[in-house]
């Protein structure tokens, strides 16, 4: 250990100086935050928004992925200048301050494997799948394959929206389950078999071989589309300069643009 101490006493003290000035130049040179984002709002538009973001800002983010209800408890508990979820905050949040900034709606697509060979179902057929009573896709047209029920957790923000919008009094009965809510998509990839599932639709249209499902006729494009959830930012408080960046960057120009291209309706910002 001595030797390593005088060793280092003997550098030149112009390059101490110089590494020093450096070292602080890099440090203070990018302006940089900490983001707790939602897995589908992730997957769906926000890690190519956030790309677009550093290049055009020069703010650097670090990003820790998670459900929607993690990532807002990872703000309340001071891990994250700001955060983003798939529902709506409860409202002993709203009562302490914290602020939900609606960003886009977005089609909570049906979505199965397309060698199902079932583009659209009635409400009814989607629930009889789900909840176990239609085993077979024949019974609905498509090819003579099981049904494999596959659903992301259920303190996730797709189970709790999807639920709540489609399956009214009926429980789903699920073959696998998944940690988070975009695993879903990787688990009807690999799976060999009829695997059904749901997750938001601008995460779903990145995989060549997942459909996504008509419901009594309507795509998750179409307007009319009877099952959406709504993605917004949080911040405790007021938004720092750097988070009202974000927010406006996403919510106008580029940011915007990439929601649309996602398969998402931009929500207007709200004027001051």
């Amino acid at each position: 250990m001595r030797k390593i101490v005088l060793r280092f006493l003997r550098i030149p003290a112009i390059f101490i100086f110089a590494f020093a000035v450096s070292s602080s130049t890099v440090v203070f040179a990018q302006e940089t935050f900490t983001y707790s984002c939602s897995n589908q709002i992730y997957k769906a538009f926000e890690k190519e928004n956030l790309e677009a973001f550093t290049k055009a800002t020069g703010i650097n983010v670090s990003v820790y992925t998670a459900s929607s209800q993690s990532a807002v408890n990872r703000l309340i508990h001071g891990y994250s200048d700001i955060a983003s979820t798939a529902r709506e905050m409860y409202h002993r949040h709203t009562d302490y301050g914290y602020e939900q900034i609606p960003v886009c709606r977005d089609p909570l697509a049906v979505v199965a494997k397309k060698t199902c060979q079932v583009e659209n179902l009635s409400e009814e057929e989607l629930r009889a799948i789900l909840s176990g009573e239609i085993t077979n896709w024949k019974e609905v047209g498509g090819a003579d394959l099981p049904v494999m029920v596959i659903v992301p957790d259920e303190n996730t923000a797709a189970n709790k929206n999807f639920r709540m919008l489609v399956m009214k009094d009926k429980e789903i009965r699920h073959d696998f389950i998944t940690y988070d809510s975009t695993m879903v998509l990787e688990a009807i990839k690999y799976f060999p078999c009829g695997a059904i599932s749901f997750i938001s639709r601008g995460a779903a249209i990145k995989y060549e071989e997942i459909g996504a499902i008509k419901i009594n006729g309507l795509s998750p494009s179409d307007k009319d589309y009877p099952y959406f959830q709504t993605f917004y930012y949080v911040t405790k408080g007021v938004p720092s300069d750097t988070a009202k960046k974000l927010i406006d960057f996403t919510t106008t120009g580029k940011g915007r643009d990439i929601i649309l291209k996602n398969g998402m309706i931009p929500v207007e910002p709200v004027k001051q």
